[in-house]
């Protein structure tokens, strides 16, 4: 559904269908998104010019055009990225995708068993654990439930990532009235699609950066985030759900 929603050709009709419905419902969905991976990707040339040359993005997709590895390769021949996806099939085209990029890897994995990922034979291969990684969770967090326990299980990623670590979230806010109209009205079509979507309040997402500093400007909306072109140019639709990254110490 992400990727039809950007406008990409990995998706299929049962994607297709679902992504339409959401967008009955709230039509400006794909502008959301783009706005989404534009913010992905001003933070990782963030990352890079910091220094941060590895990157795990857990919850990826299929890494289409201007992914984390293009945009991370692009600024530096150093940067090594490793994609985590739970759906077979994601991660059966990623690794098409990707061909032979000894740069990349791709696991099969759940966010909820931290670690079988970061034992895994990719993360083991292109990420030095000792060293500051970047722990990307983009437009994920917001399909875990709350009896998942997503705090505790990002508080084990936390452990396990070195001094220096950056944590980049993006997740789906509740916050005004008619964006709660319009999300329960989304979240109803990903329950009937057999997913879930949780709108949380900023207080409960600023709560995933416990132990990491938020760096300027803060957990704010997707464009806000150390914007590339004049906010006012923005479709006034894009300004919802929350953005951050932070740096462990």
């Amino acid at each position: 559904m992400y990727d039809y929603y950007l406008g990409g050709s990995h998706n299929f009709e049962v994607d297709r269908e679902a992504a339409r419905k959401a967008m009955a419902v709230f039509p400006g969905l794909p502008k959301v998104m783009q706005a989404n991976r534009a913010f992905m990707r001003r933070a990782v040339r963030y990352l890079i010019s910091q220094g941060i040359t590895q990157f795990l993005d857990i919850g990826s997709g299929i890494p289409t055009f201007g992914n984390v590895h293009e945009i991370a390769q692009e600024a530096s021949d150093q940067a090594r990225v490793v994609y985590v996806d739970n759906d077979p099939v994601a991660v059966a085209h990623s690794k098409s995708v990707l061909g032979d990029d000894p740069r990349t890897g791709v696991v099969a994995g759940d966010f909820l068993e931290p670690r079988s990922i970061l034992d895994s034979e990719p993360v083991s291969r292109l990420l030095d654990l000792d060293r500051p990684v970047a722990l990307l969770l983009v437009a994920l967090l917001h399909f875990m439930r709350d009896e998942d326990r997503p705090y505790e299980v990002l508080a084990e990623y936390r452990q396990a990532l070195a001094p220096g670590s950056y944590l980049v979230i993006t997740h789906a806010a509740a916050s005004d009235p008619g964006t709660r109209k319009r999300g329960a009205a989304v979240t109803d079509v990903y329950r009937r699609g057999g997913s879930t979507l949780e709108l949380r309040s900023r207080d409960d997402i600023a709560r995933f950066f416990e132990g990491f500093t938020l760096v300027e400007p803060g957990l704010v909306t997707p464009p806000e985030w150390r914007p590339e072109s004049p906010l006012e140019d923005e479709d006034p639709v894009v300004f919802n759900g929350l953005a951050g990254v932070g740096r462990k110490a």
